[in-house]
């Protein structure tokens, strides 16, 4: 299998050479599968520390996304893959939990570009994520990826965050969408102080080495003024903080702005954790989400 650090240069090579936004634009119709392998334990609980989940119990939440990550960047800067892949922007995630995952369980993955979407800013695609532990369906994901590049506006382009259509969940019906609630009214619940590196140590640690995340210089080629957060942390932060994963049917999270680094965020959340949000202590809204659970 190409290794993860080959597939980002494998990007950045390729990336010059693509053109986001061609109206003949397809996705490459195939799937990659890593087969099943075991958590390697060490790679889990760097991540549990850096994004703050329990050193013991279930799998978390998020993390199937981390050991799918290569496979994901395979297909994006694969030939058929029609968007460069650098400079990309995770703009929301939907994860559906099947059942609570053992992190002794081997894991097969299973990722796939599902759609393509016109955006005001540019073009996004939603990629997928399986997971099955013995054939079992036990977790899955989808997730949207902007790439901003200038259009003329289009009747249907999505708005700055993608919202889809809302629906219901129901256990084994496969993935489900609905759109995040607004943050506001939401008490503070935890104030976290983020560090200059955290994107470097995050990177580090989940693979995920986008140049938007690792320092100022490189993020600035790509119109940040300073290195951002991964969206993918600020929501495992918001969902360890959360506590409880139990009972957990479907958890929405929308990136609504970046958190540049260093920064001072505050995580806000309602009295059962059904609805979060990241803010700045000027109130500006990073993160909105929300966690549908079990009917107890």
């Amino acid at each position: 299998m190409t290794s993860l650090s080959a597939s980002l240069a494998l990007g950045a090579l390729s990336s010059p050479f693509k053109r986001a936004g061609r109206p003949d634009a397809t996705l490459p119709p195939g799937r990659l599968t890593r087969p099943a392998a075991p958590v390697a334990p060490g790679p889990l609980a760097a991540y549990g520390r850096i994004c703050g989940f329990p050193e013991t119990g279930p799998l978390p939440l998020t993390y199937p996304h981390v050991p799918a990550f290569p496979l994901t960047m395979r297909l994006m800067t694969g030939r058929a893959f029609p968007l460069p892949v650098l400079g990309l922007v995770h703009t929301w995630i939907e994860i559906t939990p099947h059942r609570t995952v053992r992190p002794t369980e081997p894991l097969e993955l299973t990722v796939y570009a599902q759609k393509l979407t016109p955006h005001r800013r540019g073009t996004e695609v939603t990629m997928a994520t399986e997971a099955r532990v013995a054939g079992e369906l036990v977790w899955e994901s989808r997730s949207g990826y902007l790439s901003r590049h200038r259009q003329a506006k289009r009747e249907g382009a999505a708005p700055d965050r993608a919202t889809p259509d809302r629906a219901t969940a129901a256990p084994g019906a496969g993935p489900v969408t609905a759109a995040a609630p607004a943050a506001g009214g939401l008490p503070d619940r935890a104030e976290w102080r983020l560090p200059e590196d955290l994107g470097r140590r995050y990177g580090a640690v989940s693979g995920d080495r986008n140049p938007i995340h690792l320092h100022p210089l490189t993020a600035r080629l790509f119109g940040f003024p300073r290195a951002i957060a991964h969206g993918m942390w600020t929501v495992a932060r918001c969902l360890a903080e959360a506590g409880d994963p139990a009972g957990i049917r479907f958890v929405r999270a929308e990136f609504k702005a970046p958190v540049l680094l260093p920064a001072t965020v505050t995580y806000a959340a309602d009295a059962a954790g059904s609805v979060f949000a990241l803010r700045s202590g000027s109130g500006h809204v990073h993160l909105v989400g929300l966690v549908s659970r079990e009917a107890s």
